[in-house]
This record gives C-alpha cells, structure tokens and sequence, in this order.
C-alpha cells in the first residue's frame, strides 16, 4: 500500500487528490488546520495531523508520521485565504520533507508561473498575479532542493466529474479550465512516474468552456 502525504487536503484541489488517493488504496496522511476539516477527512480514512503548514513542528511531525518513503503533494493556495502559504507554506514543506529524508515531491501551482507568466492575461495578472508570484517563488525554491520534484500547473480549475479529455503538455500556452478531479487522477500518477521528475507540466481539457 503506498504512503501519501497531502497538503492543502482538506478543501478543492486537495480534496480531490485525497478522495483519489483513497479510491486508489493508498494510506492517506493530510495535515490540515481545521478541526471540523480534519474530522471529516477522519471519517473517510485520513491520518491527519491538525496543525498549520506555516508551523514547521507540525509539518515535521506529518512528515515523520508519513514515513520517509511516502510520496508527497502540497497544493497549497492563499486565494482569498488569510494566510500566504503560497510559497512560505510549500517552502516549510520542502524544508521539512528534506529534513526528515522524505524524497519525492508533487507540487501543484497554476498556470501562469514561472516562464508561464508570458501567456497569463493582464485581467489574470490584476486578479491573482501575486499569488502566482509567490507560487513562483516556490517552484524556484523546490527545483533549487535535494528533492525529486514534478510541478504542475493546471488552468483554472472547475468542480464536476472527470471527463478523461485532458492534455499534458511542457513549454506551450494553455489556457481555459480543467475539472479537479481530471488534475487529481493524472497528478497521482506523475507522482509514481520516473519518467516525470524534473520536469513541469501544464494541464487543461480543450473540451471545457467559460462559456
């Protein structure tokens, strides 16, 4: 049964990587701040630590539960949340993962990121370009770690059924939406996927409207 460790588990994204890991019989460990959060990911089956992924004992302390051979997801995100986890939050967990000699590291960004900036529209830039930033500064920081990394940047993202018509792609302009639960089935398998570290990729499904 393999290890997954989740971070940003308990709303959107991560809950779908966690309701995904689950269906796929894997042991599941979130750290989640919470508490009616953190028990609701109880009764599916998580491990959780409750704590905040600014606090660098309890993102030690869920590394340590998870073990040094558990894969490792963060989608971590501040949009419209308090805290700037964006990159503070996914840099206390390389550091930790690191620390406790966890290895393999999945982190979900967004488009525009990175070299990605280019394709990201002004009206984007003026909505969240500041939290791309610092999802920026993160990327930057794990592809500068002893880690082995696989990042991915999804278009924006929408609730609803997988529909299996996504499309990976590396160094091209995406744009449009993609289901979280499509991001969710092919980030779990980038995760167990040699042939996917070091390198970044885009995700978005062409069949999907903003209509």
């Amino acid at each position: 049964m393999p290890t997954t460790l989740i971070f940003g588990a308990s709303r959107g994204l991560g809950r779908a990587f966690t309701e995904h890991a689950l269906r796929q019989g894997h042991r599941v460990l979130a750290l989640v701040r919470n508490p009616a959060l953190a028990a609701e990911l109880r009764v599916l089956g998580v491990e959780v630590v409750e704590g905040d992924a600014l606090d660098h004992q309890a993102v030690a302390q869920a590394c340590s539960l998870a073990g040094n051979e558990a894969g490792v997801i963060s989608t971590l995100g501040s949009f419209r949340q308090p805290a700037p986890v964006d990159y503070q939050g996914n840099r206390q967990v390389i550091d930790q993962m690191e620390l406790a000699g966890l290895k393999r590291l999945l982190l979900v960004t967004s488009l525009g990121c990175g070299d990605s900036w280019q394709y990201l529209p002004e009206r984007a830039r003026a909505a969240f370009g500041h939290e791309v930033r610092l999802k920026s500064l993160a990327e930057s920081w794990l592809q500068t770690s002893t880690l082995t990394w696989t990042i991915v940047r999804p278009a924006g993202l929408q609730d609803g059924e997988a529909t299996g018509q996504v499309v990976l792609s590396q160094g091209s302009e995406v744009h449009g939406l993609v289901r979280r639960a499509d991001v969710a089935a092919h980030g779990l398998q980038l995760l167990s996927d040699e042939q996917a570290v070091g390198q970044i990729y885009t995700i978005g499904d062409p069949t999907l409207s903003r209509g």
